[in-house]
Formats: structure tokens, sequence, C-alpha cells
């Protein structure tokens, strides 16, 4: 398992429908160590953090693997960071990717804390109106990482699983987004201490 590519971005003014909406999704890559803190990397920016950053939010993470599939599906050529990710990796997919893990990567200790929901800027970033109803139909959604212990994180650098969770990423998605009535499911999920707050809340209501 490896981080490939660390990326941050700051926010700028996309036409959006009839309007400007601000967002940092468009992110650059880049070679450098760059400090992680409890809240994100430092350089990068989360402009509406009723949705993104925070702490249990504080990096997103794509897999690399994906990319080949929405090349051909969507008849282009992404360019990484496509999915405003901070890193991208390999090895880490959404089935075996579980809440609760934690990675060592360089100077860090992250958590995974929930899937990725992709909102309506992944469509602005690319010009494609149903793209963020593609991805989470895809299961290729994502996830996020909480930071246990702030430190410096570089391109290239190995992750390595320090414990394991019980619940996929895959299970969470299915859960969330397709058997919205799995009332056991849903148990589980929230029987999970390492679940973000969000989610504990969004499935709470279904109780």
């Amino acid at each position: 398992m490896i981080l490939q590519t660390l990326s941050i971005g700051q926010a700028q003014e996309h036409p959006y429908q009839s309007g400007l909406v601000q967002s940092a999704i468009v992110k650059h890559s880049t070679p450098e160590k760059l400090q992680l803190t409890f809240t994100g990397l430092v350089g990068d920016q989360q402009v509406d953090r009723r949705y993104h950053g925070g702490p249990d939010k504080a990096i997103c993470v794509y897999a690399s693997e994906h990319y080949p599939f929405w090349n051909a599906r969507l008849d282009r050529e992404l360019p990484v960071p496509a999915f405003g990710e901070n890193f991208t990796t390999q090895g880490l997919l959404e089935s075996v990717v579980c809440i609760g893990d934690v990675y060592q990567i360089g100077g860090v200790r992250v958590q995974v804390t929930q899937p990725r929901q992709p909102c309506f800027k992944l469509a602005m970033r690319h010009g494609i109106r149903d793209l963020a109803v593609q991805v989470t139909g895809s299961g290729f959604t994502g996830f996020y990482f909480r930071v246990l212990e702030e430190g410096l994180v570089q391109a290239g650098e190995p992750i390595t699983l320090l414990e394991k969770g019980q619940i996929t990423i895959a299970e969470a998605n299915r859960v969330m987004h397709v058997d919205r009535q799995d009332l056991a499911g849903i148990e589980r999920l929230l029987q999970e201490p390492a679940l973000s707050e969000a989610w504990q809340k969004e499935l709470g209501k279904r109780q």
C-alpha cells in the first residue's frame, strides 16, 4: 500500500449554473513533505466546513485503481487528483478498507471515519451533471481519514495497517445509499466507535 500522490488546493470561483461557486476541489499534486494537522494538510483550503473538512474529514482519499474505470466510462483522461482527493493511493479499495482502520503513513497516524459522499462540485469540476450520482452508484467513492497523530507526510511513502476495523467502506455505502432501511446494518454501523459524527446523526434518524 502506497501514498502515490499528495495534493492540496486553494479556493477558486467556478461558474456553475447561473452563478459562481467557491471551492477548492481543483487541487495540485506536490512532491514536498507537508505537515498534516488534526484538521488537514497545511496549504489545503476547505471552503464549506459543513460538508468538507473538520476533524472527522481531515483527509479525502481516493484509489488510483479507479482511474482506468472512469477514463473509459467518461471517455477522457482524468488528471490526478480529479476527484478532489488529498491522498491518491494504491491498495486501499472500498471492498477492503474498513471504518476504524488505523494506518501509519510517514510521520502520521490516521483512521478511517466514513465513505466520501460526492456532491455537485464534482459535476461542476468536470462539467458532467450527474457525476456525483455516477460516483455513488459505482461504489468507487473514496473515504475520509481523521488524524490521530500529526506529523509530516510525503508522496511515495508506504501505508502500513496498524489496526483493522470490521465494516468495509463498501458495506457502509450499501447501508447508506442502497438498502436504506436495513436496520440491522444501520445498528452495526452505529456500534462502530470510529464512525464520523455526521454519519452517526444521519443513520440515527433512520432507526
